[in-house]
Formats: C-alpha cells, sequence, structure tokens
C-alpha cells in the first residue's frame, strides 16, 4: 500500500515538499485555505514534473503515476486522513503555528507523525500545545526543495526516538539528506544565514554596497552559486524577514534585528520573485 504525506500550505515550501515526496513514490495530498492557492500549488507542481518529462527524467507513463497520487483540498480533516507524516508549511508565525498543531494533534492518530517545516521557530513551543508532542518534530527544507539536498531535522524536547527515526527515514526516501540538530534558534543553517541576510541589507540600505555587487562579490570571492540577495528573492524577501524577526524575538541578540531595508521591501509588496520584484525585478508572465 502507498504510504501518504499530508503537506499544510500550497506556497513554494509547500509544494516542493510536495513534489519531492511525490516524486519518491508517495500519495501526497496539499492543503490550504483557499482553492486557489491549492490550484495553484498543484499547477506548479505538474509544470515542473512535465520539464522533467520534456528532458526526458520521466516517461509519460510515470508523470502520469505521479499526477494519480497527486490531489489537493482546502478540507484539513480530508487530507490529514490515511496520512504517515502531515508536513505544515506555513509562514513563520508561532502563533498560526501552534493553532495548525493543536487541530492536527485532534484530529491524526497519536501514531501520525507532525512536521514543522519552520526556519526558527521553537519545536518545543510549538509541540507544547499539543496532548501528544513525543510525535512532534521539525523538518527544515531548503528553498528550492525539489534541488536542494539538506534537510535539518530537529528534535523537541519530547520528541521520541522513534519519530526522530521515522522522520529521517522518510527524508532519506525523499532524496534528501538529513541532519539531526538541537532545538536552538536558528538551528544552524539559518543561525548563520540571517546574520549574512541581515548585513547584506543593512550595506544596501546605508549605501555600502550595491545588491549586484554584493551578489557577484560572494559568488566569484566564495564560489557560491547564487549572491545573497538573489536568494533572498528566491526564499521571499517576507520569508526571510520573519524569520530574522523571529531570531531577534528568541535570542533578544541586536545583531539580529532585522535592518530597516526590509520593513520598507514589505511595505512596498517586493517581496521577490514570486511578486516580479524584490532585489532585482523579474518577468513573471
Amino acid at each position: 500500500m502507498t504510504e501518504k504525506i499530508a503537506v499544510m500550505g500550497a506556497g513554494t515550501m509547500g509544494s516542493g515538499i510536495a513534489q519531492i515526496a511525490v516524486e519518491a513514490g508517495f500519495a501526497v495530498t496539499v492543503v490550504d485555505t483557499e482553492q486557489a492557492f491549492v490550484d495553484r500549488g498543484i499547477g506548479g507542481i505538474k509544470k515542473f514534473l512535465e520539464k522533467k518529462v520534456a528532458k526526458g527524467t520521466y516517461t509519460q507513463e510515470q508523470f502520469k503515476a505521479m499526477d494519480g497520487r497527486l490531489s489537493g483540498t482546502t478540507d484539513i480533516k480530508k487530507a490529514v486522513e490515511g496520512a504517515v507524516m502531515v508536513v505544515e508549511a506555513v509562514f513563520e508565525n508561532i502563533d498560526l503555528k501552534k493553532e495548525i498543531f493543536q487541530k492536527l494533534d485532534g484530529l491524526c492518530p497519536k501514531e501520525v507523525i507532525l512536521a514543522s517545516n519552520t526556519s526558527t521557530l521553537s519545536i518545543s513551543v510549538i509541540a507544547g500545545v499539543t496532548k501528544n508532542p513525543s510525535r512532534v518534530i521539525g523538518t527544515h527544507y531548503f528553498s528550492p526543495v525539489p534541488l536542494m539536498r539538506l534537510v535539518e531535522v530537529i528534535r523537541g524536547k519530547e520528541t521520541s526516538d522513534a519519530t526522530a527515526a521515522k522522520t529521517v527515514e522518510l527524508c532519506k526516501k525523499f532524496g534528501k539528506t538529513p541532519i539531526v540538530v538541537k532545538d536552538i534558534p536558528g538551528f544552524i543553517v539559518n543561525r548563520f544565514l540571517c546574520l549574512i541576510y541581515n548585513e547584506a541589507a543593512n550595506m544596501i540600505h546605508n549605501g555600502s554596497a550595491s545588491a549586484q555587487d554584493i551578489d557577484m562579490a560572494m559568488k566569484l570571492g566564495c564560489n557560491w552559486p547564487m549572491g545573497i540577495t538573489e536568494i533572498i528573492d528566491l526564499a521571499g524577501v517576507d520569508v526571510c524577514a520573519f524569520a530574522m524577526e523571529a531570531m531577534y524575538q528568541m535570542t533578544g541578540e541586536e545583531r539580529y534585528k532585522p535592518s530597516p531595508l526590509f520593513a520598507k521591501m514589505l511595505a512596498e509588496k517586493k517581496l521577490g520573485r514570486k511578486t516580479g520584484e524584490g532585489f532585482y525585478k523579474y518577468n513573471n508572465k
């Protein structure tokens, strides 16, 4: 019998997680608050899979099989029915995540793993609103999910050994390399990245350097495949800003206080690739 994964959130991260799961042979249901969001997420996944068919990575038959295992809904109860794991992939808001996990805890049998794709927030705090905190864990994927190899698997204070072992096993089946990390603010990767994002934004804000020069410096001087502001635009300016604000609130350290440039870009709806403009302009047509 094909195992099922449910993904909460049909945005960039949720769609990416759903894609790698369906490519790995799992049945996947994506759920979001509005049908338009669900349709857009499912449509994006199919578009990526069709490109792989065109490149010869998959046959038309394989595409049809994956398409048959992929579904979407606005009904949370329907989405999680029969799932072995539910992955929450909504934006970085602790109150929203608590609300979702409390609801999932009541809907899912106790053996179902409840995973959060949070990039900074405490798994222990999220798990604290559930009656079964031993089955709550963090699975922090990186954007773009189908291409990035790493998954940070975060154990909360009460996450069981069985939950951690099964999560690592599932991540490997998804084609990822999981590392188990401690439940500290920002975990490993974002503990560094938030500082780098913030420094780049502050340099641009105070006129020390342009986005283009910063990106060129990191690509040519550090051999990065993408520049700092290119990464922010890809992940979402809002996503990165929320992550930094969360880091600042959790640590109280001034170095994590978001640059004023982020507030300005959020107010102007310059959120990166998804809105057509961030640090760079994009043609989304």
